[in-house]
């Protein structure tokens, strides 16, 4: 996703853009709409990419009905009817130069919840399109364009499915095949142009349409990752359990414990990537399985230990040292594992962490962000950011100004704006609004007014 645009979700009424990048920070004040922003990027991945009915209730984020998720007036004054979101992506070899596709969607009240009613994806040029439309629960309306005119699904014919989870691949494997020379299912379309059956060149634009989330590498079919704001607390002792991922991280001990059994050499790159991030923080030195037993179906513990300036510390339970070590524990492992996901929605990652823990984090993320494995970090932490910036600014990672965004997110009486925000060359925000850092700069000023009436 390079673009995303909402409009009448939640609190942002009028039409918000926000540019996204391989790293993207949400800053603002709290109540501003940056979780919910979280939720409907994992709904336009749902819909685009696992081709499923996005759940706005799914963990880690409830936003609840339709009712609570849609801006509660629109511009006359009344609760809108539908809310509405599209995003830019790029597909292809060839990225960097090619124009970004664009996967539009509407959703509407379906008895309580929010359901979309409509969507459409459209090429770079916007002269390529499909859409398909909701008769009721199973039936939809299918049409499609190229330059040279439209076509439709002939009256009384419909897309027909009963799987309700999936709303999406229906109109696209019905254009695939026609494209593709299905005659049978080519006799079901009539011009809405008066301009006869579609030619090859249209059929092979219509093609590449459909190819551009069916078949984008790295992202079709494949789920992101969404944490939880506070992670799941440390035990004493774990027993063994199929490692499922979770928002909060209840699973990443398993999943310790069962690359520590089964693939040692695997244990040994997380082990020493995890480490390298908990000296940097100085959070831990070693990270340890504890088995009682010889057989991965025992009870075990996971240890920690810190090195003082001679000796090694003693081994210590997790439960037993600061709470920031088994809060930050599942978002690192997280990013740093090998099957990781090609997109991260993280909370507030820097919860129980001590300022230059938080600094450390930044940097890790400038390690891990890239065009194939995105993240975006909603966060209080102006530590995180600075190091972020300056880590840009020096080169201490791959990533360049332009691969960083951030999001501000402001509050105008009932509504909110999206600002989004560059760095330049020297680590500079650009674009930012007056209201933008006025709260650190305005205690600043007092703490340096007062320190000069002191000294006067």
């Amino acid at each position: 996703m390079d673009q995303v645009t909402l409009k009448n979700f939640r609190c942002f009424r009028k039409e918000q853009t926000a540019r996204l990048a391989p790293l993207t920070l949400l800053v603002g004040e709290n109540s501003t709409g940056k979780t919910s922003f979280l939720a409907l990027i994992r709904a336009l991945w749902d819909a685009a990419y696992r081709h499923r009915v996005p759940d706005f209730k799914e963990d880690p984020y409830d936003l609840g009905s339709f009712d609570e998720i849609v801006h509660h007036r629109s511009s006359r004054g009344r609760r809108a009817k539908a809310f509405e979101a599209w995003f830019s992506f790029r597909h292809g070899n060839k990225r960097s130069r090619s124009k970004p596709y664009r996967f539009w969607v509407t959703f509407e009240k379906v008895g309580t919840v929010p359901l979309p009613v409509k969507w459409r994806l459209s090429n770079g040029n916007g002269d390529a399109w499909i859409e398909q439309s909701r008769r009721d629960d199973t039936k939809w309306r299918l049409c499609f364009g190229t330059p040279r005119g439209a076509w439709k699904l002939k009256d009384g014919v419909d897309l027909v499915f009963r799987d309700g989870a999936d709303q999406l691949m229906p109109g696209l494997l019905f254009m695939l095949g026609v494209s593709k020379g299905d005659f049978r299912e080519h006799r079901d379309l009539v011009s809405a142009s008066g301009i006869g059956q579609p030619e090859e060149s249209d059929l092979k634009r219509i093609e590449q349409v459909c190819e551009s989330v069916l078949f984008n590498p790295g992202f079709s079919g494949r789920q992101l990752f969404a944490s939880a704001p506070v992670r799941s607390k440390p035990h004493r002792t774990y027993d063994p359990a199929r490692p499922s991922r979770d928002p909060e991280g209840e699973y990443i001990p398993m999943y310790l414990a069962d690359i520590y059994f089964q693939d040692p050499e695997k244990w040994k790159m997380l082990r020493s990537a995890l480490e390298a991030f908990g000296k940097s923080a100085g959070l831990f030195d070693e990270i340890s399985v504890k088995p009682f037993g010889t057989t991965a179906s025992g009870p075990f513990q996971v240890q920690i230990r810190i090195f003082g300036r001679k000796t090694r510390g003693p081994q210590r339970n997790l439960i037993d040292v600061g709470y920031g070590v088994s809060q930050v524990l599942p978002v690192v492992t997280e990013l740093l594992r090998g099957d990781a996901p090609p997109m991260f929605l993280l909370q507030q990652p820097e919860v129980h962490l001590h300022p230059s823990a938080q600094a450390a984090m930044g940097s890790l993320f400038c390690q891990i962000a890239s065009p194939r494995r995105r993240l975006l970090v909603e966060t209080h932490s102006d530590h995180m950011l600075n190091r972020i910036r300056m880590d840009v600014r020096d080169g201490k990672a791959a990533l360049k100004p332009e691969d960083v965004s951030i999001l501000f997110f402001e509050r105008d009486d009932l509504d909110v704006g999206i600002h989004s925000l560059r760095l330049d060359r020297e680590g500079n925000v650009l674009g930012a609004p007056d209201s933008y850092g006025r709260f650190f700069l305005e205690e600043t000023a007092r703490s340096l007014w007062r320190k000069s009436e002191l000294e006067g």
